[in-house]
């Protein structure tokens, strides 16, 4: 240990030789000596002045740099909008007008994923219009709405009542085209082909309207709420190109009953009060 020639002990009050003064430091562990006079550097440190601050250079805040967008790829390019998508189907007076005009607008984007336009089955002098949510794979392999396994359960229902494509229903969705990845369509998908579908159910002129799905429902019946507290229940639509309001009912749709076939005794009810409805109707 290094230390002044004052440690702050104080030496032996005899006067010892040289040699026992510093045998007495060497005990006392002092080692090493670094001055002749003690030196209180906390005094020293006080004693010196602060040093001066140097100024705080400013930074300049840099200029934003505006990055520019990518163009956007043609695959999402909506070349036609929703307004174009409400002429075209305006100006159809057939439903093989509407059918061309489906098949050739471009507007929505789901139309490049898919491999065929699926616009409808049946028979097109039907009284009951079945109005699904879009087509799945199977749908769009073949360019028919409903054909697959949930199509296949949804021919048994209306069966069990009496109806069926062939003869007293015609089918479609309110989207044309295939989602990719069998998803839900977006609004906006929904928004663009939603002039297509009014006008559908316009030269159509069914007698009752029979929606399946969350989607269908609260779509055609613009009502947010979930199709659990739509179903069963009669609404009417009403458009300006139909001489009347059309009845309406709402079930479940045949790929969820698939999943959850508890659910199946409920669309059941379903199908039972339409067709009395139908029953009810005046023949035509």
């Amino acid at each position: 240990m290094s230390v002044s020639n004052s440690v702050g002990m104080e030496k032996p009050s005899s006067s010892p030789d040289l040699a026992s003064v510093l045998r007495w430091y060497i005990d006392a562990g002092v080692d090493e000596t670094i001055g002749d006079e003690p030196v209180n550097r906390y005094a020293a440190q006080a004693a010196q002045p602060a040093p001066a601050l140097q100024p705080v250079a400013t930074v300049a805040t840099p200029t934003p740099i505006t990055i520019p967008r990518s163009p956007v790829p043609a695959v999402a390019a909506a070349p036609q909008s929703s307004a174009s998508s409400a002429h075209l189907a305006q100006a159809c007076k057939t439903l093989d007008e509407l059918r061309v005009a489906v098949e050739s607008y471009d507007g929505c984007a789901l139309k490049t994923f898919a491999t065929r336009t699926v616009f409808a089955d049946g028979n097109p002098k039907a009284r009951v219009m079945v109005i699904g949510e879009a087509p799945g794979e199977d749908e769009d392999r073949q360019g028919k709405p409903f054909v697959g396994v949930s199509g296949k359960l949804l021919d048994r229902m209306l069966g069990s009542v009496g109806l069926d494509r062939a003869t007293n229903a015609y089918i479609t969705n309110i989207v044309f085209w295939r989602p990719p990845g069998n998803r839900k369509p977006t609004a906006e998908e929904i928004v663009l082909c939603m002039p297509f579908v009014q006008r559908h159910i316009e030269l159509l002129d069914p007698a009752l309207l029979l929606l399946v799905g969350g989607p269908s429902a609260s779509t055609i019946l613009a009502n947010p709420q979930g199709i659990t507290k739509l179903r069963g229940k009669w609404f009417d639509y009403e458009s300006p190109g139909l001489p009347r309001p059309v009845p309406v009912m709402a079930t479940f749709h045949p790929a969820y009953l698939l999943r959850s076939p508890q659910q199946k005794r409920f669309a059941w009810r379903d199908l039972l009060m339409f067709r009395q409805k139908y029953d009810s109707l005046t023949p035509v």
